[in-house]
């Protein structure tokens, strides 16, 4: 446990750790679903969440900012790119903002990781645009989240599979490693989605959420070539294109279209009115199927980082 210098007044302090006890994990938890609340949006991402818990990670750290010993603010620091700079996320608890926390945060990150650093700003707020300037820090990417209704008066999208090409459900245990394998090919370009392992995939599948029957597999004699991956948030009654991915060698041919429908069939079976999907702006041409399937652009996140 270390304290970082950055930005500190009397009362605050920013404590920077390997792991988090039950007690902070907690903590921490309930500062991101209050920011939530008011954001609209939480300012951590799934994965950010999902490895709060469970120990110590590689390259994972945590700053936790206590404003006279209450949690006022937390960052979370992950240095697991071989290539890219370290990637952050924070979020400073609505009751303290307008205090100078998140640019004590901000500054801690940098320091933190010797000025080499990616940002998120999730909902692309006014604030957060904000302190990524005083940070020094310019827009590197976007992450569109895209929406459309799947009630029965609009019409889904068909697409037809492939000669060959079976569809069947995941099933945990027995497809883990081939599915791992593929994703890893799928979105070999991709810093996070194809970075996943077991542990990360063992981490979602013991949420609340997870249901094999909306986890649909592609195989072709018998081998997997591709995959949809659906996810329902119930609270807000959304059904999510949660993870699409393709083998190189199968792309183009109708394969990531079929699925997606699959998917979306699936999720209006279950009765939720609206689905959901993140891609990035870059990603033109995932972005034109997407639009031609009725969906439109909802939010925008987005990602800062040092020029350096």
């Amino acid at each position: 446990m270390t304290d970082a210098a950055a930005a500190l007044e009397p009362g605050r302090q920013i404590q920077i750790l390997d792991e988090l006890s039950q007690d902070q994990v907690a903590a921490v938890q309930g500062l991101i679903e209050e920011a939530a609340r008011t954001d609209g949006t939480p300012s951590v991402s799934e994965q950010g969440r999902l490895q709060l818990r469970g120990g110590r990670r590689p390259g994972i750290r945590h700053l936790l900012l206590t404003d006279h010993g209450r949690l006022a603010g937390y960052a979370q620091l992950e240095d697991t790119d071989p290539v890219e700079a370290p990637a952050a996320e924070l979020v400073v608890h609505p009751a303290l903002r307008g205090r100078g926390h998140g640019r004590a945060l901000g500054s801690a990150l940098l320091a933190t990781s010797g000025k080499r650093l990616r940002v998120w700003a999730h909902g692309g707020k006014s604030a957060a645009r904000h302190l990524a300037q005083v940070l020094g820090l310019t827009l590197f990417r976007e992450l569109r989240q895209l929406r459309r209704p799947l009630t029965d008066g609009e019409p889904l999208p068909e697409g037809a599979y492939p000669a060959g090409v079976t569809v069947r459900t995941f099933v945990p245990g027995q497809d883990d490693a081939s599915w791992l394998a593929v994703n890893a090919a799928a979105f070999a370009h991709h810093p996070e989605q194809g970075a996943l392992t077991q542990r990360d995939l063992d981490d979602r599948k013991a949420e609340p959420w997870f249901d094999p029957k909306g986890f649909f597999l592609a195989e072709r004699e018998g081998r997997l070539v591709g995959f949809h991956w659906t996810k329902v948030h119930a609270e807000q009654q959304l059904g999510e294109v949660y993870v699409v991915g393709v083998l190189p060698g199968e792309q183009g041919g109708g394969l990531g279209k079929a699925l997606t429908a699959t998917g979306l069939l699936h999720l209006r079976s279950l009765g939720l009115p609206t689905a959901m999907l993140y891609v990035d702006t870059d990603n033109t041409a995932a972005l034109a199927v997407y639009e031609r399937m009725g969906f439109v652009t909802h939010e925008v996140d987005l990602m800062y980082r040092t020029e350096s």
